[in-house]
């Protein structure tokens, strides 16, 4: 007689960040992350120190649109807003990783200190690094912002409808 086998428990991970605008270095992070989880949570947060460019409610539009043709096959996917600490974000919605792509050593020093806190916090959430594929190492929300303002072509660094939204916003702010 054989024996059922244990059913397997969701894995569920969360991947924060602002996305103003979500770019191809955070998409593909979230296609690389899909295949190590059952269910993705892309939390997208306030953080209003940073100035968006886009309100909370556009850039989880954006991150949604453009995240959802992602998971087929490997993932289901939900892009959430929030405003609070980090791993009491990731406890509600059921995390037990934390997701973070790294670029560049600087990077690193700042995601490290992040870990030490955060395990502080909460012992049972793991943080997981996926390294940036080289192609998309320089790219930073930042950066395609200023470049979109300063009329530059960003196609390179994010989705034609992500950079058409830009663009388009860009033109308001000059």
């Amino acid at each position: 007689m054989s024996a059922t086998p244990p059913k397997k428990k969701q894995l569920t991970a969360l991947y924060p960040g602002t996305f103003d605008p979500v770019t191809l270095g955070h998409l593909d992070i979230i296609k690389r992350a899909v295949k190590l989880v059952d269910h993705l949570v892309i939390g997208v947060a306030t953080n209003a120190s940073k100035s968006p460019m886009f309100t909370l409610e556009e850039r989880v539009a954006m991150v949604k649109a453009e995240a959802e043709k992602l998971a087929a096959g490997h993932a289901t996917i939900d892009v959430v807003p929030f405003d609070s600490l980090l791993v009491k974000f990731a406890a509600q919605v059921g995390a037990s990783m934390i997701v973070r792509g790294l670029r560049a050593v600087s990077d690193f020093e700042y995601e490290f200190q992040m870990v030490a806190m955060n395990q502080r916090l909460n012992t049972e959430i793991e943080t997981v690094f996926l390294m940036a594929d080289p192609r998309h190492q320089a790219i930073s929300s930042k950066l395609v912002k200023e470049i979109a303002v300063l009329g530059g072509d960003i196609s390179p660094f994010t989705t034609a409808a992500v950079a058409q939204a830009l663009v388009n916003r860009s033109k308001e702010k000059t």
